[in-house]
């Protein structure tokens, strides 16, 4: 069983947020997978479709290692079967990569998950860019993205699919450079 993990904030209000791009990816995912929810307990939304479990944690981003390790302990999963899907701001709109451990480079949705499980797992990273300045960071990650932003996020989607299925090699073959 793998458990593919979006990272995001619940609610209407950051539907389309930057930071919220682990959750449209998981919704993606969701559809095209034809995963049916199993549970709102664990703290989050958890979906099932064959071997893969997908979570949307609800505890706001910050607190996101809360249900990842709920979903973790319960279903008995190793951190080698856990990918995560975040934004992240030192990428171009649009770039995809994808690596296993290593820091949470300032994600506070990755620190929370460090803390509770390590950070031996895998990560999907989505590039969202970075604003001219870092006073503006906050108010970036937390605003929407354009239609022609969330057209070249949307571009993603189909190789993030493919990489769930393959993400031993997913670092060689599926890297995107953004749009």
């Amino acid at each position: 069983m793998k458990l593919i993990v979006g990272l995001g904030n619940p609610g209407e209000k950051y539907k389309f947020n930057r930071h919220n791009v682990g959750f449209l990816a998981i919704d993606y995912l969701i559809d095209e997978l034809n995963a049916s929810k199993i549970s709102s307990k664990f703290k989050g939304e958890l979906f099932k479709s064959d071997d893969f479990l997908f979570l949307k944690p609800l505890t706001f981003m910050n607190l996101s290692g809360e249900s990842v390790k709920k979903v973790k302990d319960f279903y008995k999963i190793e951190n080698e079967d856990i990918i995560v899907i975040h934004d992240d701001l030192d990428l171009k709109l649009g770039a995809l990569k994808f690596k296993r451990g290593g820091s949470s480079g300032g994600h506070n949705g990755l620190k929370s998950i460090d803390s509770l499980i390590g950070n031996d797992y895998y990560r999907i990273r989505i590039g969202i860019g970075r604003p001219e300045s870092k006073e503006e960071v906050v108010n970036f990650v937390l605003s929407d993205f354009s239609k022609e932003e969330f057209e070249c996020i949307k571009k993603t989607f189909p190789i993030i699919k493919k990489a769930v299925f393959d993400i031993k090699n997913a670092p060689s073959l599926y890297t995107k450079k953004g749009c």
